[in-house]
């Protein structure tokens, strides 16, 4: 079996490894921080008090808020960062060497079928436009599980998909990803869930925002050099931006409006969030 390979990731929490990398970049303003603290309440209110695994680098600030204001909470260790590309017909098809080589890779993430039957739900969030990485990745989770003869009946049932999707007016006509996806059909309904965000800030996150690392595509999977840190002008700007975000969700003030916008959620009436609300008010 080949080794698992990941893209280097900065500790932002403890980002005393940074040295000069951020030296003459001006951090950009945090225009966003309100809406993503408001979509980071309701992520975490509809994750079912599992772990959660954020797929891709459009919902990297997401991660950053939250491991910021969850740093110094049990929570710390349940946010998991995916580095992994499977949008639309690139994370179909895969030869022989790319299946193992990714099968390798998300268990060193510990989502192999064995893990998936055990302890809390895992719950994936991504940006999502019509729902192809998560169709793609749950259908090469189900292969495996075929594959493994791990317990389909068990793991459906701790699987969720909480999607972030573009803001609009809803009404009966509305297009919704998981009504044409096959996933819907073989999970629950409380398995997918759908989290709303300003239509501004989700092409921001989706298709502008400047990024610390490439996409890990396939033709990267087995790449050694994406554990090197990258340091071109536009990481930098990233990284700039990110280690802003982690110091302002780590502030009182951050953890008090996640923690009011935890209150406005109908899953208050659990205990396992009224203690996570409590977490952040300390």
């Amino acid at each position: 079996m080949p080794e698992p390979n990941r893209p280097f990731r900065w500790d932002l929490v403890r980002p005393d490894q940074l040295g000069s990398m951020l030296d003459g970049v001006e951090p950009p303003p945090l225009f966003f921080l309100d809406g993503l603290v408001e979509c980071a309440a309701r992520v975490l209110a509809q994750c079912g008090d599992g772990e959660l695994y954020f797929v891709g680098r459009s919902v990297d600030s997401l991660y950053d808020l939250l491991s910021g204001a969850l740093a110094d909470t049990g929570w710390a260790s349940r946010l998991h960062p995916l580095p992994l590309s499977l949008y639309g017909l690139s994370g179909q098809g895969f030869n022989a060497a790319e299946l193992r080589q990714l099968r390798t890779n998300l268990a060193a993430e510990g989502l192999a079928p064995a893990e998936l039957m055990r302890g809390r739900p895992t719950v994936f969030v991504d940006l999502v436009y019509q729902g192809s990485t998560f169709e793609n990745l749950y259908a090469v989770l189900r292969d495996w599980i075929d594959d493994e003869h791990a317990q389909w009946d068990v793991i459906r049932r701790q699987l969720r998909f909480i999607g972030i999707t573009w803001r609009t007016k809803t009404s009966p006509n509305t297009w919704r990803w998981q009504q044409h996806a096959d996933l819907a059909d073989e999970l629950p309904a409380a398995a997918i869930r759908n989290v709303s965000l300003d239509g501004r800030l989700w092409s921001y996150f989706g298709n502008t925002q400047p990024k610390t690392a490439e996409s890990f595509r396939r033709t990267r999977w087995s790449d050694s050099e994406v554990a090197e840190p990258r340091r071109a002008e536009e990481a930098r700007m990233a990284l700039a931006e990110a280690v802003q975000l982690v110091a302002a969700a780590r502030t009182p003030a951050v953890r008090r409006a996640l923690a009011d916008e935890l209150g406005r959620q109908p899953a208050m009436s659990e205990r396992w969030l009224r203690d996570l609300q409590v977490s952040l008010r300390k």
